[in-house]
């Protein structure tokens, strides 16, 4: 199937599915199989697309005062996931996921794990940095929940790891704080899921550098050992 033709498949299922959601119904109980969305040549192409069309977004206001979307970024084929919350100031300047301060310390964890961040991907649940950096709105969450939702569908990693409150919750549509989320899988869509603090916390609380150490070997160990675990 041509790419131009699969990815409006993709869209026109994920808007019927919209609908159903507006209808009040929760869950299709369609089972789902552990499988690529697209072949691998295609991702590239799938995502430079979807990129293009949050470039447009202006379903919520955040685009008002965005300079620019903050689409993600990594390898397509990335077995490991990362999902923040927001794009703050230097994400917003340079079109760029986790640039600053709290980007820095995500390579480091990246690192210390033994990968590059070339070897993951990273990405928000919200596409536009929220003015003053404050916390992103349900609404505006909903807004970007397609976006994301295609990004996940593309590149299909084996691991999720949620950074901070907002992310996890989004994810695991649950209010359960981070602190009682993280130090264990989840199952997000069949895909593994582990939250964990978000960078820009651990700057501000660098005591809890070791809890996300611990979650980090965690993410290490079914990588190399994948579903013995």
């Amino acid at each position: 199937m041509p790419v131009d033709n699969l990815s409006d498949l993709i869209e026109k299922v994920t808007r019927q599915l919209q609908y159903f959601q507006s209808l009040g119904v929760e869950d299709l109980n369609i089972p789902r199989k552990r499988e690529r969305t697209a072949p691998v040549s295609h991702k590239g192409e799938l995502l430079h697309k979807l990129q293009q069309e949050v470039a447009r977004c202006q379903k919520c206001p955040l685009y008002l005062t965005r300079k620019t979307t903050v689409f993600g970024e990594g390898d397509v084929n990335a077995r490991l996931m990362f999902i923040g919350e927001a794009p703050g100031y230097w994400e917003d300047v340079q079109g760029r996921p986790f640039v600053g301060q709290a980007g820095k310390l995500l390579t480091d964890i990246i690192k210390a794990i033994g990968l590059s961040r070339e070897e993951v991907y990273i990405g928000n649940i919200v596409k536009c940095r929220p003015p003053e950096n404050r916390d992103p709105k349900p609404e505006e969450m909903e807004s970007c929940q397609y976006y994301l939702h295609q990004q996940i569908a593309i590149i299909r990693p084996e691991i999720i790891c949620a950074l901070g409150t907002f992310s996890a919750q989004r994810l695991l549509k649950t209010k359960l704080p981070i602190s009682k989320l993280r130090g264990k899988f989840w199952d997000y869509q069949e895909i593994k899921l582990m939250a964990t603090f978000h960078p820009a916390f651990l700057l501000r609380s660098p005591y809890k550098k070791r809890d996300v150490w611990e979650d980090m070997k965690k993410i290490k160990a079914y990588l190399e050992e994948g579903s013995q675990l």
